[in-house]
């Protein structure tokens, strides 16, 4: 294992984030920092980054440096946006740097930051066809993509700071300057070509801190109960709530908003301004917010380098083998589990008649119902629910992570408290619970048939006859401890399927 440090030094804020590697393409942030530099402010007026900026920036990047060196990073990775892209003082700020801090920062081109948003999107998302929204600091970039290859992408030279700057005006109210922006942003979408034929079915998917803030706000006034960023589903209605609600109020006024950093209070009303111009302009009723871009792009390049030339085919499945690694699961028992659980649903679909959809939430639930080990044994089912509705499973959406928490912490016994059902009421139905009990009971006895760990059952055949299923195991050995096992969850199969169980 080794760590990383990847430095993204934007024009709003400067980010440190430490990964470590586990080899075999995973990896996992352990650590971050932000601070806010404000690199591309005033920068319009001459093209300059100015004096102060810089010396608040390489203050930070001091500061990144001695904790990259307290936590053992054997790598900096440090790259640079559009107000260093854009500056005239350019190399001399880099050599500042460099001699100062010891970091080399690359300044990336307009299509290498594009490309690597793009790869921190479609390596941790199962979206194959959108158009992806990124507000900077100092620039806005649109991503359009379909089958996992980009058709087209701009990088428009304004974003959150800039434009705040731009528009800025005392004897304006920030609603006429919200308004100001969005119609200054219209006529800059107008004149993309390309835009104007973007699929109806393309799903938008916003990137960067403005949208992470965004869901902030709404998830506190929503009461939302899952706090994961990461395929947080907006609609445009509840967009706009929180949008009229923010562009109204002064910046002071603004910094009392529960779920918006103060550091981005003055700027928020411009990224929102931008949002409410895309979303009119391409007539778009919701959108998917991403906890991934270009950080994300580069950790993936670096831990799987095949990314650079093809995204990973199967998001889930990755993310998965990475958490089952991170939390010290049993990767041949995991195996195993996942294994039985898949033939049990397809082959007692006669009786439960759930989609084929319903398949990855068992396999969330199978490959980490045992993630609670690392809290303790005892009630590690319960553990094991919590820590799932509490990690960014790439390739799931929210719905699908609750189900799975859920199923996973049946897996010793059916375990269904109605207080903690009821929390996620806002995410999952009253009719969901059927479908966490009759999964529940299935991964209960996939997990019971390698109760030793060792594939002594290695697959099973079901036979549903009269008012019994009748359950063929294929052994490698002696099973009995695994049959003994499965068959303790006899009364919960009847309970949930109506059929009695004999496991032969």
């Amino acid at each position: 294992m080794e760590k990383i440090g990847i430095i993204d030094l934007g024009s709003n804020s400067a980010r440190l984030v430490i990964v470590e590697m586990f080899g075999d393409g995973h990896f996992m942030v352990v650590d971050e920092l932000k601070e806010s530099v404000r690199l591309g402010q005033d920068m319009d007026r001459d093209g300059f980054l100015k004096p102060q900026r810089v010396a608040e920036t390489i203050r930070t990047l001091k500061m990144f440096r001695r904790l990259c060196d307290a936590s053992g990073v054997v790598r900096i990775i440090a790259v640079a946006t559009a107000a260093v892209r854009r500056a005239k003082n350019q190399r001399s700020f880099l050599d500042e740097i460099q001699a100062t801090c010891g970091i080399r920062v690359d300044v990336l081109s307009e299509e290498e930051e594009a490309t690597l948003v793009y790869r921190g999107v479609i390596n941790s998302m199962d979206i194959p066809k959108g158009i992806i929204l990124e507000i900077g600091g100092g620039s806005t970039k649109i991503i359009y993509y379909n089958r996992r290859s980009i058709l087209n992408y701009i990088t428009l030279p304004f974003g959150a700071v800039t434009l705040t700057d731009l528009f800025s005006d005392d004897g304006v109210s920030p609603v006429e300057q919200t308004d100001k922006i969005e119609e200054f942003f219209l006529e800059q979408f107008k004149k993309i070509e390309w835009l104007q034929n973007v699929d109806h079915d393309a799903q938008m998917i916003g990137v960067g801190g403005s949208f992470r803030n965004l869901y902030k706000i709404n998830r506190i006034v929503r009461k939302y109960p899952l706090n994961v960023v990461h395929n947080y589903q907006f609609t445009t209605e509840d967009f706009r709530s929180v949008y009229e609600m923010v562009r109204v109020l002064d910046v002071e006024k603004r910094k009392r908003i529960r779920g918006l950093s103060p550091e981005r209070a003055d700027i928020m009303p411009a990224a929102l301004a931008i949002i409410k111009a895309f979303t009119d302009y391409l007539s778009i009723d919701g959108f998917t917010v991403s906890g991934s871009g270009l950080r994300e792009g580069i950790m993936f390049n670096t831990a799987i380098p095949m990314t650079v030339e093809r995204p990973i085919s199967d998001v889930l499945s990755y993310s998965l083998s990475t958490l089952v690694r991170y939390y010290g699961c049993n990767e041949r028992h995991v195996e195993n589990v996942v294994h039985l659980s898949i033939q049990l649903f397809k082959q007692l679909r006669v009786l439960h008649k759930f989609p084929r959809a319903y398949l990855k939430v068992l396999k969330i639930a199978a490959s980490l119902h045992d993630c609670g080990l690392r809290v303790r044994y005892y009630n590690h089912q319960k553990h094991s629910r919590y820590m799932i509705l509490n990690s960014s499973i790439y390739g799931a959406t929210h719905r699908e992570i609750v189900l799975a928490a859920f199923v996973a912490g049946c897996h010793r016994k059916e375990d269904l408290a109605p207080a903690d059902w009821n929390r996620y009421k806002d995410i999952v139905s009253d009719e969901d619970l059927e479908v966490v009990r009759k999964l529940g009971v299935l991964l209960r006895i996939a997990e019971s048939l390698d109760r030793s760990g060792m594939g002594m059952v290695k697959g099973v055949n079901c036979d549903v006859l009269g008012d019994s299923v009748i359950m063929k195991t294929e052994l490698a050995g002696d099973a009995a401890l695994e049959i003994k096992q499965a068959m303790n969850a006899g009364g919960e199969f009847k309970r949930a399927f109506r059929k009695n169980l004999d496991i032969l």
